[in-house]
């Protein structure tokens, strides 16, 4: 098994474990591939859900140039409601995670196909 299915997999107990939810592995593993390199540094793996900069970047990075969904209060209330789910108080809320999770809220799993 390879680094990166390691990393699919602790994703994928992530999700169980801590958010309640069944993954789609196709979708998991396409979404960590989407994350390229960033998964192997560990700043760069994780969001940090109190830091009002990093939920911009990931609204602009990801919600808008990557789902391509348009600007609006309802892409920062997907975010909280993400982190929410997650946890607040988990130390280490993975992108590829926070994502997928995002990718299924906004049912754009199209993008990834």
């Amino acid at each position: 098994m390879g680094k990166r299915d390691e990393w699919i997999a602790k994703y994928a107990e992530d999700l169980k474990g801590k958010c309640g939810m069944e993954p789609d592995m196709d979708l998991l593993t396409k979404v960590t591939i989407g994350c390229g390199p960033s998964i192997y540094n560990a700043d760069a793996s994780t969001v940090a859900g109190s830091q009002p900069a990093e939920l911009e970047t990931v609204k602009n990075n990801f919600l808008m140039k990557k789902l391509g969904l348009p600007d609006g209060p309802n892409l920062m209330e997907a975010i909280n409601s993400v982190i929410e789910t997650y946890g607040k108080s988990e130390r280490n809320k993975y992108r590829a995670v926070i994502y997928y999770m995002l990718t299924k809220h906004f049912g754009k799993e199209a993008v990834y196909e």
